[in-house]
């Protein structure tokens, strides 16, 4: 028998006191019941994004909310810049495209961030920007953008700032109304530890008064609609009756263990990964300013990165994430959000150890996990 792991940044391993939550008797989502279920969440929404903003919870990926962040916010004919620095960065491209939006795009290359000088220089260029969309965690490349930097340039101007916070929200802290988002979006299965299928989004006092002006159409995803049901404890439409009964659970979970703790282990565990592979000889896509959220890897050119990616999955049972686009068969994206602790980047590591082995890399087998091992250490319990 050979257990199986799941560690690719999405979807992630869900705990099992969530899986329970996720088998509750279905309940009709217009009664008290329910209603009250909703507003608990909400205030653990607020507090998960740093918002005193009502977060609105749909049921769709985390594209959904994407979407919903241009329709809402935008007019035919409006500009926008978008930060495209890899495959989430291209998807707000392509959503704005689809509905008739001008982008300027800033170009990054995969597995960099982007320059807070470029985004200010294009403000200074396009003035009449509705908005800048980008990620903090580039997914496909893990690379981290200065989202806080970038906050601070568009808050003293018209334009808005939407981030796509999906592999950041609850791995880093993410502040929005201190750093001054504007629309931050996220998912359920990331570091909320939840399946794929709800989409959560909290936008700005000022983007909220934006919507009132968007004339870009929109039915499903009418975020004015979905802040009437937050107001009512109800949802403009059938919610994810389970999925939410997990999401109160998941919350509880991430409030007992502390937000502090939270993010410190995240951050621990991003650290011993990188260590991990650095100590196997390896180097990092995304080195100069790497995500929490999960690490990017330069496989040695004379292995098949594809080949590997589905030995480990298939023969090994170890589900990590491969390269995209430029970057397929080129890198291997290990993750370590959500209901991720030390020994699942034991495991990884050791995964990965022996999978290069096996396919004729040359590998100090253990190496990468002592490195890991140093820095894991800090986070054990006190004696006694």
């Amino acid at each position: 028998m050979i257990k199986s792991y799941l560690l690719a940044p999405g979807p992630t391993p869900v705990p099992p006191e969530v899986l329970t939550a996720l088998a509750k008797p279905v309940i009709h989502h217009r009664t008290p019941q329910f209603g009250a279920v909703l507003a608990k969440v909400q205030q653990g929404l607020r507090e998960l994004f740093g918002t005193t903003e009502d977060v609105l919870i749909l049921a769709s990926s985390g594209t959904g909310a994407m979407e919903g962040s241009v329709t809402n916010l935008c007019s035919p004919g409006d500009e926008v810049i978008v930060v495209n620095g890899g495959k989430f960065g291209e998807r707000w491209t392509k959503i704005c495209q689809t509905y008739g939006i001008t982008v300027r795009e800033i170009r990054v290359e995969w597995g960099r961030a982007v320059a807070w000088q470029m985004v200010e220089t294009a403000l200074k260029e396009f003035p009449k920007a509705r908005a800048v969309y980008m990620q903090a965690s580039e997914t496909s490349t893990c690379a981290l953008h200065p989202v806080a930097k970038i906050a601070e340039l568009t808050r003293h101007t018209d334009t808005l700032l939407v981030v796509d916070g999906i592999t950041a929200v609850g791995v880093l802290p993410m502040p929005m109304d201190q750093l001054g988002i504007d629309v931050l979006v996220t998912g359920s299965q990331k570091a909320l530890m939840l399946p794929p299928g709800l989409a959560f989004v909290a936008l700005s006092p000022r983007a909220w008064a934006a919507t009132e002006q968007a004339k870009l159409p929109r039915f499903y995803f009418d975020f004015k609609r979905e802040k009437k049901g937050v107001a009512e404890k109800s949802t403009a439409w059938t919610p994810a009756i389970s999925l939410i009964n997990g999401l109160d659970v998941a919350l509880d979970m991430m409030r007992t263990e502390g937000w502090d703790n939270l993010y410190a282990r995240h951050d621990r565990c991003a650290r011993a990964t990188r260590a991990g592979v650095r100590a196997l000889g390896l180097s990092l896509l995304a080195a100069e300013s790497p995500s929490p959220a999960a690490t990017a890897v330069n496989l040695p050119t004379n292995v098949d990165g594809s080949a590997l990616f589905k030995y480990l999955r298939d023969k090994m049972q170890v589900t990590f994430a491969g390269g995209q686009d430029q970057l397929k068969g080129k890198i291997i994206r290990l993750s370590h959000l959500g209901y991720v602790g030390a020994f699942d980047v034991v495991v990884g590591l050791s995964a990965l150890e022996l999978a290069l082995t096996h396919f004729g890399a040359k590998v100090d087998l253990g190496a990468g996990v002592g490195a890991a091992e140093k820095i894991l250490g800090e986070g054990l319990p006190a004696r006694g």
